[in-house]
């Protein structure tokens, strides 16, 4: 591979026109939606400037250990080409988390360096996963466990034990349900960002909705079976059809569909 394949696209801190968002995909217990979508901006039949992982893509894959990747290789690798040519951010999510060694020409978001602040014709915007704010703080101690390097790689000599304990209850989970009083929740999560942010933009919730004016709740691929696309200074969301590999008409605002 050429050594200049191998350096990072550089990173922009603007959000350009139909950028794509994804998020809360599951792969692969919940769809070959990913997976195929990633083909379909491989070669082509998708164009895009920039790609935007908003976390919880892959159902469980961290960086260490390389057992955890046997289970979705195919998706890792197709990833790794698109990288090489196209802007690509990965915000990590609950599920995804020590990326960097994993997706190195990636530009790669942990948790605790969320929201990331972009730009949108000239107005702020801010990124993250989700599981950032209102969680609790027993929430707030798992997921700094969770992250922790060095705990996980103690583990490595039991790694295949420890990554089946943990995808066991993951691949029959239900993930799509409208949440009850998420209007009010989405008040308590805005009230940690800055006023003058145009855009709060989230996954993890699995609703598909943008709420008020100006707090986008990304569809979810493996619920909405749909992703997000920027037009006009605004999200729109449009259903992926895996089978031909393309984007349908943009949806109006959608309630979390039940799972297939």
């Amino acid at each position: 591979m050429d050594d200049e394949l191998k350096k990072p696209v550089k990173a922009s801190s603007i959000i350009h026109e139909g950028a794509l968002f994804v998020a809360d995909a599951h792969y692969p217990h919940h769809g070959e939606e990913f997976l195929l979508l990633l083909k379909a901006l491989e070669e082509g039949r998708i164009e895009a400037p920039q790609l935007f992982l908003m976390g919880d893509i892959f159902d469980l894959i961290f960086g260490c250990g390389e057992y955890i990747l046997s289970h979705q290789r195919e998706a890792v690798e197709t990833l790794r080409r698109l990288s090489e040519r196209m802007e690509i951010h990965y915000l990590e999510g609950n599920h995804d988390f020590l990326l960097k060694n994993i997706f190195p020409n990636i530009n790669v978001h942990p948790r605790g360096s969320q929201p990331v602040l972009m730009e949108l014709e000239g107005e702020k915007v801010m990124l993250s996963h989700g599981d950032r704010y209102e969680t609790g703080w027993g929430y707030e101690i798992f997921s700094r466990l969770l992250r922790c390097r060095g705990l996980l790689c103690l583990l490595l000599p039991w790694q295949k034990r420890v990554v089946e304990a943990n995808l066991r209850p993951l691949r029959g989970k239900s993930i799509c349900k409208e949440l009850k009083g998420f209007d009010q929740k989405v008040q308590k999560i805005l009230a940690h960002y800055p006023e003058d942010a145009r855009w709060v933009v989230e996954g993890h919730f699995h609703q598909g909705r943008i709420v008020g004016e100006r707090y986008v709740a990304l569809p979810s691929l493996a619920c909405q079976k749909a992703i997000a696309r920027v037009e006009g200074g605004s999200w729109v969301f449009y259903p992926f059809d895996p089978e031909r590999g393309e984007l349908g008409a943009p949806l109006k605002e959608e309630k979390p569909h039940k799972e297939r």
